[in-house]
Protein backbone atom coordinates (compact mmCIF):
# COMPACT_ATOMS: atom_id res chain seq x y z
CA UNK A 1 0.00 0.00 0.00
CA UNK A 2 1.42 3.37 -1.01
CA UNK A 3 0.90 5.98 1.67
CA UNK A 4 0.53 9.63 0.64
CA UNK A 5 3.22 11.91 2.03
CA UNK A 6 0.67 14.32 3.52
CA UNK A 7 -0.71 11.54 5.74
CA UNK A 8 2.79 10.73 6.98
CA UNK A 9 3.45 14.41 7.70
CA UNK A 10 0.19 14.78 9.63
CA UNK A 11 0.94 11.67 11.69
CA UNK A 12 4.45 12.96 12.44
CA UNK A 13 2.94 16.22 13.68
CA UNK A 14 0.52 14.34 15.93
CA UNK A 15 3.28 12.08 17.30
CA UNK A 16 5.46 15.09 18.07
CA UNK A 17 2.57 16.77 19.87
CA UNK A 18 2.00 13.57 21.88
CA UNK A 19 5.65 13.36 22.83
CA UNK A 20 5.63 16.93 24.11
CA UNK A 21 3.18 15.92 26.83
CA UNK A 22 5.98 14.24 28.75
CA UNK A 23 6.80 16.08 31.95
CA UNK A 24 4.07 18.71 31.63
CA UNK A 25 1.52 19.39 34.34
CA UNK A 26 -1.40 21.68 34.94
CA UNK A 27 -2.29 24.25 32.30
CA UNK A 28 0.76 23.45 30.17
CA UNK A 29 -0.34 19.82 30.01
CA UNK A 30 -3.94 20.79 29.18
CA UNK A 31 -2.81 23.10 26.37
CA UNK A 32 -0.47 20.50 24.89
CA UNK A 33 -3.18 17.84 25.18
CA UNK A 34 -5.47 20.13 23.16
CA UNK A 35 -2.75 20.51 20.50
CA UNK A 36 -2.28 16.75 20.35
CA UNK A 37 -6.01 16.09 20.04
CA UNK A 38 -6.31 18.64 17.24
CA UNK A 39 -3.36 17.11 15.39
CA UNK A 40 -4.77 13.61 15.84
CA UNK A 41 -8.20 14.70 14.63
CA UNK A 42 -6.57 16.19 11.51
CA UNK A 43 -4.78 12.90 10.81
CA UNK A 44 -7.94 10.86 11.27
CA UNK A 45 -9.98 13.18 9.05
CA UNK A 46 -7.35 13.03 6.31
CA UNK A 47 -7.14 9.23 6.52
CA UNK A 48 -10.93 8.95 6.34
CA UNK A 49 -11.12 11.28 3.34
CA UNK A 50 -8.35 9.43 1.51
CA UNK A 51 -9.88 6.04 2.23
CA UNK A 52 -13.29 7.18 0.99
CA UNK A 53 -11.79 8.71 -2.17
CA UNK A 54 -9.70 5.67 -3.06
CA UNK A 55 -11.74 2.79 -1.67
CA UNK A 56 -8.90 1.78 0.66
CA UNK A 57 -9.81 0.11 3.94
CA UNK A 58 -9.72 2.95 6.47
CA UNK A 59 -8.46 0.82 9.35
CA UNK A 60 -5.68 -0.75 7.28
CA UNK A 61 -4.64 2.65 5.96
CA UNK A 62 -4.55 4.10 9.46
CA UNK A 63 -2.40 1.23 10.71
CA UNK A 64 -0.06 1.55 7.71
CA UNK A 65 0.40 5.28 8.38
CA UNK A 66 1.16 4.69 12.06
CA UNK A 67 3.57 1.88 11.24
CA UNK A 68 5.37 3.93 8.59
CA UNK A 69 5.88 6.84 10.97
CA UNK A 70 6.85 4.83 14.01
CA UNK A 71 9.29 2.64 12.09
CA UNK A 72 10.89 5.58 10.29
CA UNK A 73 11.91 7.51 13.41
CA UNK A 74 12.82 7.11 17.00
CA UNK A 75 9.95 7.55 19.42
CA UNK A 76 9.84 11.33 20.00
CA UNK A 77 8.76 10.74 23.61
CA UNK A 78 12.16 9.20 24.34
CA UNK A 79 14.20 12.21 23.21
Amino acid sequence: MEIPENLIELECTAETARARLAGLTGEEYDEQMRRWREADEAVQAAITAYAEATGENRYELSQAVKKAVRHSQEDPAVE
